[in-house]
């Protein structure tokens, strides 16, 4: 009975050399690609709620699913019961960013490569990932913002008629109205801004604040950075 446990433990486990060996540049592999991927995610992260808590956890995450899958690649029993045992996992943490969401798979995918020893690939992968990412980081998308006005009911066509005149394709997203005082929220693109500072000689703020019950313009840049 001994025998047969410890022929068993040699069979399902990394207990010879060459094994040990194996598993071992498996995982510094996954350590190089993990820290591949810690330095895209630092380079290409252009909000002001950076997490290196997170980062390092991606980190972490490439060389453990290198662990699960170097345990469970030869043996399918193994990996029926390890899906059963992940599948009763509660993760509480929400992902708020898709973008965080993308490194996550990224880690994984690295992971289950070196676990099956298929390092070219993670490479050459990763490599093309991490090229996009600094390509694509150069690009800026066009910054929205909400122009938020106050007034009295009295100039309440006097704001549509200003914001109009300033912005041709000013959104209006919302429109509340409590006792005598009207409140507009407008989003804007920071393009409409750029092009109504150009074209007019006067700042629509300067025009808003002219009018006699004006009590409030507020601009507001959106960012995925606010639903942290």
């Amino acid at each position: 009975m001994k025998q047969y446990i410890l022929d068993n433990l040699q069979n399902f486990t990394y207990m010879n050399d060459k094994g040990l060996t194996d598993f071992l540049i498996s995982i510094v592999i996954s350590l190089v690609l993990g820290m591949l991927i810690f330095l895209a995610y630092r380079i290409t992260y252009t909000g002001v709620a950076y997490s290196k808590r997170f980062n390092v956890s991606l980190v972490m995450l490439s060389m453990i699913t290198t662990m699960v899958m170097a345990v469970i690649s030869n043996n399918i029993a193994l990996s029926l019961g390890m899906v059963g045992a992940l599948s009763i996992v509660r993760f509480r943490t929400a992902v708020k960013d898709s973008r965080d969401t993308t490194f996550i798979f990224w880690c994984i995918a690295v992971g289950i490569c070196c676990g099956v020893a298929q390092f070219a690939l993670a490479a050459v992968g990763s490599g093309i990932i991490f090229l996009f990412l600094i390509v694509m980081g150069q690009v800026r998308t066009d910054g929205k913002y909400l122009y938020i006005i106050r007034c009295g009911q009295k100039d309440e066509k006097e704001v549509e008629s200003i914001m109009f005149l300033y912005f041709r394709n000013v959104q209006l997203r919302a429109k509340n109205m409590q006792g005598n005082e009207v409140e507009f929220i407008y989003e804007l693109s920071e393009r409409a801004l750029k092009k109504a500072k150009r074209t007019h000689e006067e700042d629509v703020t300067e025009r808003l604040f002219a009018l006699e019950t004006l009590s409030a313009a507020n601009l507001v840049m959106q960012t995925d950075d606010m639903s942290r």
